[in-house]
């Protein structure tokens, strides 16, 4: 492989690790808010989880990112360096001020501004982007509808419990289990993103076949980088996500992760890349609402609503930018 090429996967695998340390709240807020493991333990045992979900899942959110966003044609080591950059920037930013957003549809908006800049509009992928476009709003109304329903479920089997002590104990030790599901689903769709990115490298660059599955050594490195970013935790964030949006208890808990862990296997398994963080905020409120409205936090859930909009035009703008500049000086 040439230089570049092995500078860009090393910048694709920044991404990866960035992407674990931003969306480190998502799989650990809800088990820190409700103190069922300290923040070392947490990220710990997401970390584990986000590692070995390349056991279970395949690639085909890989595949979606590397072939059904922008036109495989326009792809180049400029082209991809510059989406990586635009959705790194962006990433950066919203971690500084605490906002849960989406390191997915940064990813996205990166590439789609960084083949722009160069191509024109002509070389999106229509049909891929609609698919994204829908899930944007389906993945995080699915989280709350599936918790909203599972905690209203909860409530009613064990409505007539007195012994709260004991039931609040059952659930802590249940959302370890459902801690680690939420891991799972969140090494399964993001880290293939991150896969998506550098086999689409690999194609552009002439390492592999148009038709090509993920190498093992790219599973592998994807896997590593945003287990390794998961275990630098993601502080800010995890304060917004655990307490800000709503107070939760081990039983929300329970049913906030189970929720979103179950929307991301299904769309893991049908190569749709989402939003995690989407996924589970929309749990989160659910397991608010189902208490009462007044039990979410409308103010915040509404600055994190605008971060989710500005995501794509943000990233893109960057992205272009930076596309646009690599094309000046080269």
């Amino acid at each position: 492989m040439t230089v570049a090429v092995v500078l860009v996967i090393v910048v694709a695998l920044g991404f990866d690790f960035v992407n674990g340390f931003h969306d480190a709240a998502n799989s650990i807020a809800t088990v820190v808010s409700t103190r069922v493991l300290s923040p070392r333990l947490a990220v710990l045992w997401a970390a584990v989880f986000n590692f070995v979900a390349f056991l279970v899942f395949g690639d085909e959110v890989a595949s979606t990112i590397a072939k059904d966003v922008v036109d495989q044609n326009i792809l180049s080591i400029g082209v991809i360096f510059a989406g990586l950059v635009g959705a790194i920037v962006w990433d950066l930013i919203t971690f500084w001020l605490g906002l849960p957003t989406s390191s997915s549809h940064a990813l996205v908006g990166g590439m789609a501004g960084a083949a722009v800049a160069r191509a024109g509009f002509d070389v999106l992928i229509a049909e891929g982007l609609r698919t994204i476009g829908v899930f944007i709003v389906l993945s995080p109304l699915g989280g709350l509808a599936f918790a909203l329903l599972l905690t209203v479920l909860i409530s009613w089997v064990f409505h007539r419990n007195r012994r709260l002590d004991r039931l609040n104990r059952g659930f802590r030790r249940g959302q370890l289990v459902s801690a680690a599901a939420f891991s799972l689903g969140h090494g399964a769709n993001d880290a293939q993103k991150t896969m998506g990115i550098i086999l689409a490298l690999l194609i552009a660059s002439g390492h592999a076949a148009a038709d090509a599955s993920t190498p093992l050594w790219v599973v592998l490195s994807a896997h590593t980088a945003i287990a390794l970013g998961t275990l630098t935790g993601g502080w800010r964030i995890v304060k917004t996500m655990g307490s800000r949006i709503t107070r939760l208890q081990p039983v929300g808990g329970v049913a906030a992760e189970s929720a979103a862990a179950v929307t991301l296997f299904a769309t893991s398994a049908a190569g749709i890349p989402v939003s995690t963080t989407h996924t589970i905020t929309g749990a989160i409120v659910g397991v608010g609402a189902a208490r009462r409205i007044s039990a979410v936090r409308w103010g915040v859930a509404g600055r994190v609503v605008w971060a989710w909009v500005l995501t794509i035009p943000g990233a893109f703008s960057i992205a272009f930018l930076t596309s646009a500049l690599l094309d000046v000086v080269s």
